[in-house]
């Protein structure tokens, strides 16, 4: 049993692109990379459909965050520092060396 061929995205970007180009054909491109003509024609459709996605705005695999969540996290930081300051300061009185083990 033969193992599939996985490919980059580069690598598939690439081919695509050269096919978008049409300075060879299909067979020819299919024949230089050595892979099935088919796959250079679904990578050509997917790169066609997907171009307009790298002129929008935002990238999906960006989340948008509102300020109210940025506000939240914020508070969450500053919650944190005090807990830490407190708990550097009570170990130093506890081990007496600045909240470092000898």
């Amino acid at each position: 049993m033969t193992k599939r061929k996985r490919y980059s995205a580069e690598f598939k970007a690439k081919v695509a692109l050269e096919a978008i180009r049409e300075e060879l054909t299909t067979a020819e491109l299919a024949k230089k990379y050595d892979i099935h003509p088919t796959m250079i024609s679904g990578w050509k459709r997917t790169a066609i459909e997907n171009m307009a996605a790298a002129f929008g705005g935002a990238s999906p695999g960006e989340p948008q965050i509102s300020e109210k969540e940025v506000e939240k996290l914020h508070a969450k930081i500053g919650q944190l520092v005090i807990e830490r300051d407190f708990l550097s300061a009570a170990s130093s009185l506890i081990l007496g060396t600045g909240g470092k083990k000898r």
